[in-house]
């Protein structure tokens, strides 16, 4: 199957994360996002998930990452229905440039543990919430694993969307001066927004 790609201007100052306007549910075939600013379009982030459901909340870093400019990819892959298709992606992640891999999954959690078991690159882990346990049982899934298979697991939901791909920014940023600047203003406009704020 023929890959689509899609190039994307760089924003100089990514804004604040913000819920982006609706788009179609991701595909299994790779949705490709691409920035000048680095010195190749190949994507350097995989956000990989369990299922197109999980692209409601998925958007959200795929739209972080793109207002920092960091070209990356989104894809379905499922650790049950397709563990083939997962462990092979995982193994050959690394030889296709993907420096960071951001796996969503919800329920039996195990997207992300199946890809970290397969690849010596970071695997940021993100539960999805689930309607049985409002995602504890994704959130237990994807942070117990064992010792000497890391998964940086983080929040459930949008805020562990959004902060997996801040989290994918600054490892990146420490070999990118360029991207660490982008992350220290990022830092200095959400303090700025804090002290603006008002109560009425």
């Amino acid at each position: 199957m023929k890959r689509s790609r899609k190039t994307k201007d760089t924003r100089t100052s990514p804004r604040l994360p913000a819920s982006p306007s609706h788009r179609p549910p991701v595909s299994a075939s790779p949705r490709r996002r691409v920035s000048a600013s680095f010195h190749s379009t190949a994507p350097i982030v995989a956000v990989i998930m369990g299922s197109k459901s999980d692209w409601e909340t998925m958007r959200h870093a795929d739209q972080t990452l793109t207002d920092f400019g960091v070209p990356h990819e989104c894809k379905v892959l499922s650790a049950h229905r397709t563990p083939r298709l997962a462990a092979d992606y995982a193994s050959n992640a690394e030889r296709a440039g993907i420096e960071i891999i951001i796996a969503a999954a919800g329920g039996a959690a195990h997207l992300a543990g199946v890809l970290a078991a397969h690849t010596t690159l970071p695997v940021l882990g993100v539960p999805m919430r689930s309607d049985a346990l409002n995602g504890m049982d994704s959130l237990l899934a994807t942070v117990q694993m064992p010792a000497g298979i890391p998964v940086g697991t983080l929040a459930i939901g949008k805020p562990g969307a959004i902060n997996s791909a801040l989290l994918a920014v600054a490892i990146l940023a420490n070999s990118r001066p360029e991207l660490r600047e982008k992350l220290i203003q990022f830092r200095a406009r959400q303090e700025q927004q804090v002290r603006e704020a008002t109560l009425e």
